[in-house]
């Protein structure tokens, strides 16, 4: 699943998904490179329904209106999924690694775990990307639990369900366009 539910505040409210990257919206880019990765593909959108329609893909919107992170929107995938496990990537790093499906379901399987999610080193230190996350669909009945009980953070709910983390050595293969500055730097450089 494709995550692209979010307000885009740090980009002016702008939804983010459909900014234009190298000719196409920045959604498209992320769900191209997972669609190389999986079976069947998503995408989670709670504005512009019938433009992320025209990708080809299921559009699920968040069960709940007001804006719940990217929790809402595994929660959506979560409760559609067909398969025993769902991935989640964010529409705003259209250079995630092609091999990062095949890691993390590697991981997860080797530890026995419930789920999996990306980490990376940046300045010698660890640091964790959640949404890009690997997830038993058997997890939807915790995952509404914790949401009904407040919270919104996804790392600590990955941490409750013992995911484990995968290092992936490339951090700029993570560089996510936040604001105007970060996607006119991945545009010039790739993220780099």
């Amino acid at each position: 699943m494709v995550l692209a539910g979010g307000r885009g505040t740090r980009m002016g409210g702008v939804d983010k998904g459909l900014q234009n990257h190298h000719g196409m919206p920045l959604a498209l880019h992320a769900l191209q490179r997972l669609q190389a990765q999986v079976g069947a593909v998503m995408v989670n959108a709670n504005r512009n329904l019938a433009t992320y329609e025209l990708m080809g893909v299921p559009v699920l919107p968040d069960a709940s209106a007001d804006f719940p992170g990217p929790l809402g929107g595994l929660l959506a995938g979560l409760q559609h999924c067909k398969t025993p496990w769902l991935v989640t990537v964010p529409c705003d790093s259209p250079n995630f690694p092609l091999n990062l499906v095949q890691r993390l379901a590697q991981a997860a399987a080797e530890a026995g775990a419930s789920g999996a999610f990306a980490t990376t080193l940046e300045d010698g230190m660890s640091r964790a990307q959640p949404v890009f996350c690997l997830v038993q669909t058997g997890l939807l009945q915790a995952l509404t639990n914790y949401l009904q009980s407040g919270e919104r953070k996804m790392l600590p709910w990955l941490q409750q369900q013992a995911a484990v983390q995968v290092l992936f050595g490339d951090a700029s293969a993570f560089f996510n366009a936040n604001t105007v500055n970060d996607l006119l730097q991945l545009q010039r450089t790739g993220g780099r």
